[in-house]
């Protein structure tokens, strides 16, 4: 068991107790193709409200132009360490249908397409760092994002470095213990605000 692995209240799959967010990235590790479509893949197959699959992705390589452009649009605290990352994924939702209908789900159904990418790359030995720290007008317009589409997320995708690599201050947040809010402030039932009985 890693010493980052989640103190759950019961077992969970390890995929999930396992994942974490480091910041600390292998800056001499390469993404092979095999791994990036493994990726791609599992994003590819999320769930999503009819189909409608509202997801694309900005995909850039370190040392290519995409990764470069997507890494700029970061802002500086989120630059300082993304930049060891072997990967860096722009995460945007569709926001309208063909037939003009808004799709109200898209967020949703994106987070869910950027959630089974991460996994995989847990599955792949790598982790990833997703961020909400971006500028999505320069985003949209250093990549040519056509208007109906809003940028979610960019995630960093790589293999771990040791937190010793990282300045002092980030270096605290990734050794420090991972928490979550109590599952009775959480989950309720049957009315708001009421633990849930099965809740431990």
């Amino acid at each position: 068991m890693s010493p980052r692995t989640a103190t759950t209240a019961v077992a969970v799959h390890p995929l999930l107790a396992e994942r974490w967010s480091p910041r600390s990235f292998d800056a001499a590790h390469t993404l092979g193709d095999e791994e990036l479509v493994s990726l791609l893949e599992a994003a590819r197959w999320a769930p999503s409200a009819f189909n409608a699959q509202p997801w694309r992705f900005l995909v850039g390589r370190r040392g290519d132009p995409t990764y470069r452009r997507v890494l700029d649009s970061l802002i500086p605290f989120n630059q300082e360490w993304a930049r060891t990352s072997s990967l860096l994924v722009a995460a945007l939702a569709e926001e309208r249908a063909d037939n003009g209908v808004p799709l109200h789900g898209a967020a949703y159904d994106t987070g869910l397409a950027v959630s089974q990418l991460v996994l995989q790359a847990h599955a792949l030995g790598l982790h990833g760092h997703q961020m909400s720290g971006f500028d999505a007008e320069v985003l949209h317009g250093s990549l040519g994002v056509p208007g109906g589409y809003r940028a979610l997320s960019v995630v960093a995708v790589g293999a771990l470095a040791p937190a010793d690599l990282l300045p002092p201050r980030l270096r605290e947040r990734e050794t420090a213990a991972r928490e979550r809010r109590p599952v009775a402030e959480t989950f309720f039932g049957p009315t708001w605000g009421t633990p849930l009985p099965a809740g431990p």
